[in-house]
Order: structure tokens, then sequence, then C-alpha cells
């Protein structure tokens, strides 16, 4: 490793207004989009269980599966699609009042064992695979920037699905529509679905694509895309402070997690850290100068690795950059997860 981290050329981002990204509205949305049936009452109830807000089209999509399915709307999509409606929607079915974890983590409710912070589950898909789809938030004050899809089982990648819920779920069943192949079998009741899905979205002015304008919009906001692939915004002023780059590559950093996961014993490992620390060193340097971005990069990919032996230095790098950037519910989010990561108890509303 050579000399100390960069800042990224300013050529390949764009300079946020401070935390400009926290009022982000959907651009592609119109003003006047509809508001859903759910009440003012469920949606406080949202409000301080999840402490996040949730965007309109979570609502409208709860409409859409009640219309569906009005005996038992979180199951609308099984049949179909194999698809339950999970988190949020369970507060909206009631399910939390009979619960029968007395005291259930919202915080953990559906999250999976690569489920940054960021990322909120929705949909529970394919169990084998753990297959899930839900919002995807840069700030915990902002409205998703967009759905996306995680495979638990098969890794930490994180999917884009389009910027609301229609789109994510015709997107799901185009693709299984053509897994299928020819087959015959559900076909009928896939393409009744797609029609009502796509009148729905077109009826409430929400965009059916997989990458909107305001997704693009977000992509030169990206200044890394972390081993997930989502990618993190933070603000960087005119004078490009806000990131520089880690002084590794992905692959680098992956070698390095890898040697140290895999050490035969403690002294190996102690020695596969050096490398690690070093670069904890530079992120040191890098909060001192206003760089946050750097330590939530770092914290990030650690995260993503998912080995328990790096818990203690993501506690150490991720709670502080969010501090900085002034996100602190993701680091609650994220202690809440470290204390009790796993494959399994994913709902919290079931006795454990």
């Amino acid at each position: 490793m050579t000399g100390r981290a960069k800042r990224k050329p300013r050529s390949s981002q764009e300079s946020g207004a401070g935390n400009g990204e926290l009022k982000k509205a959907r651009s592609d949305e119109p003003d006047a989009a509809p508001l859903s049936k759910v009440d003012s009452g469920q949606r406080d109830e949202m409000v301080r269980l999840y402490k996040l807000q949730m965007p309109e089209d979570l609502y409208h999509f709860w409409d859409f599966c009640k219309q569906l399915c009005p005996d038992d709307p979180r199951g609308a999509l099984k049949e179909t699609l194999g698809l339950q409606l999970v988190g949020p929607f369970d507060i909206l079915s009631g399910a939390h009042k009979s619960s029968k974890n007395p005291q259930p983590n919202f915080h953990l409710h559906w999250r999976y064992i690569y489920d940054p912070p960021e990322f909120q589950t929705l949909l529970q898909g394919c169990e084998d695979s753990q297959h899930h789809i839900g919002y995807f938030r840069d700030t915990p004050d902002s409205l998703p920037s967009f759905v996306g899809e995680n495979e638990a089982k098969k890794g930490f990648t994180i999917t884009q699905m389009g910027d609301n819920l229609f789109a994510a779920v015709l997107l799901f069943l185009l693709r299984k529509r053509k897994e299928r192949g020819n087959k015959k079998a559900g076909g009928e009741a896939l393409g009744n679905l797609e029609a009502k899905l796509r009148d729905r979205a077109e009826t409430l002015g929400l965009s059916l694509e997989q990458k909107t304008k305001g997704m693009k919009q977000r992509d030169k906001r990206v200044v890394t895309k972390t081993f997930h692939g989502a990618g993190i915004v933070v603000p960087v002023d005119k004078n490009d402070v806000g990131y520089r780059e880690l002084p590794e590559t992905d692959a680098a950093l992956k070698k390095i997690c890898k040697a140290i996961a895999d050490a035969r014993n403690d002294e190996e490992r102690v020695k596969a850290f050096g490398p690690l620390q070093e670069i904890i060193t530079f992120v040191q340097f890098a909060n001192d100068e206003c760089d946050y971005g750097m330590g939530y990069e770092l914290g990030i990919d650690l995260f993503c690795y998912g080995s328990h032996y790096f818990h203690k230095v993501i506690k150490q790098l991720l709670p502080m950059a969010y501090n900085l950037l002034k996100r602190n519910l993701f680091g609650e989010i994220l202690e809440a997860h470290l204390s009790s990561r796993s494959h399994d108890n994913l709902d919290q509303l079931s006795a454990h």
C-alpha cells in the first residue's frame, strides 16, 4: 500500500449541496398522485415502530393486494409469484398486535444476514435462496432511492428493481415468466396479474422502468459502489471534501478479508489484521479532514463480507460514520443487527 489515500477526482461525481439528498422527492412521480386508502393512524404507527417514513407506493401496493385477495392480502402474490408480503405489511395487517414475541425489534424484522441498515425488507421470496425485496434508502430521513433485491444464501449483492413496488414486482413477474419458458402452467394467472399491475401503476402515475431518471441522477451522486453494488451517497462539497477512496481495490480488500477470516489460528489472524489496521489509520485521517465517506465505505464492505471476525471493527467504523453523516438511526439498526446476526429468526413477530 503506498501513500495516503486520495480523494476521488471531481469528474465522476456531482457536488451535492450539503445533505441535499435528504429532501429527495421521486422525480418520476407526479405531484398530484392520489393518496392511498391507508389511514393516518396506521401511517403514524408505521413511523413509530420503524422510525422511517414510508413512500406512498407502499400504501398503494397494500390497497392493490387487498383488492386481489381481501381475506389474506399478505398472501395475495404467494400462489402466482411465490412472494409473501412481510415487514411493514405485517403492521398494516395488524399482525404485530398479536405477536408471539412480547418485544419485537422492528429494526430486525425480516432483516437478513447481509442487509445493510439502508435496506428494509418488504417481500419474502424463495426460502431456499433467502430471496427478498425491499427499499434502499441513502439516509434515514429520506424516502427510498430504489427497490432492491438480495439472495442472502448466495451473497451480499443488492440488485436494483425500479423505484417503487409495482415496478419491482412486475420485473420479478416478467423474469419468472421467462424462466418458465413456454410452459402453460400458471401462464394465465401471470398474464392477469401483469395486466393488473400495469394498469394500477399507470393510474397512479408510477414508473415501471427498472432504472428511472431519479435513479440515474442518484448514480451520479454515488461515490463508490461498495461490495453490495448498490453504492453509497455522501455529501461532497465544492472543494471535494466528503469522500476519499480506500487505498485498496475491492479485489485486494476481499483478499485481506479472506486472509483474516480463513486464518488457521489466532496468531495467523492477528498478523492478517495488519493491512486492515493500516487502512483504518487512513480512515482516521480521513475523518479528521471531513472525508466521512471513506470509513463508511470500509465499514459497509466489512459488513458485506459477513465474517464475525470483523464485527468489532465494524462497530468501530460504521456507527462513527453514521454519526458524522447525521444518519444515527442507521447506527442503531446496525448495532441491533450485529448483536444477533444470523440466517435464522428473521420474523420478529414469532416466538423464537
